[in-house]
């Protein structure tokens, strides 16, 4: 690779982070805005800066927190169609996989997202495995498998003791077990 091709390389390269760096600075912030309106358009802008990232150069996070704001877009399609992208680049990518589970969750297509979740959390680089187990244990509990939900809760919190979504998913079934309410 000669000198120019290298800068030019590096220059694309820093093209990229400064656009995912606004997406990602605009990502918080929409996220913690009110006005619906105001959120969309902020969702929007967000979308367009990690779209000018990839422009610059793809990367496997880039399309991962594509799909995830088009999700705060509603657009569920489109987020599964940024991660499968994800996983096209790094199959060995987690995030992208659990992602697609949730969104399938969010259509309804329990079987599917089972099974994205279940490859998130065979994943070889997937720094925060609780958030796979915890959502695989949601598919679980919906569909009335509650031992093996219990258990995906058991397992995110044993790999993050303070996640207190398991542990209130926990809490709840134990509720409905003393109300009589599940069948066991």
């Amino acid at each position: 690779m000669s000198s120019l091709e290298a800068e030019f390389s590096r220059e694309r390269k820093r093209r990229a982070r400064d656009s995912f760096q606004q997406a990602y600075r605009l990502q918080r912030e929409a996220m913690a805005e009110a006005d619906r309106a105001l959120r969309r358009e902020l969702f929007e802008c967000v979308v367009a800066h990690y779209r000018r990232s990839l422009e610059f150069y793809p990367t496997a996070e880039t399309y991962t927190f594509l799909g995830w704001a088009y999700s705060f877009l509603g657009d569920f399609k489109a987020a599964i169609s940024a991660c499968q992208r994800a996983i096209s680049l790094d199959p060995d990518y987690g995030n992208p996989y659990n992602d697609i589970g949730v969104y399938l969750m969010e259509e309804g297509s329990y079987d599917q997202a089972i099974a994205y979740l279940r490859k998130a959390i065979g994943a070889k680089r997937y720094d925060c495995l609780h958030y796979a187990h915890y959502n695989l244990g949601r598919v679980l509990l919906v569909k009335g498998r509650i031992h093996e939900a219990e258990g995906e809760f058991r397992r995110a919190l044993e790999l993050e003791p303070q996640y207190s979504l398991a542990r209130s998913a926990l809490s709840q079934i134990a509720t409905q077990r003393i109300k009589g309410a599940l069948d066991v």
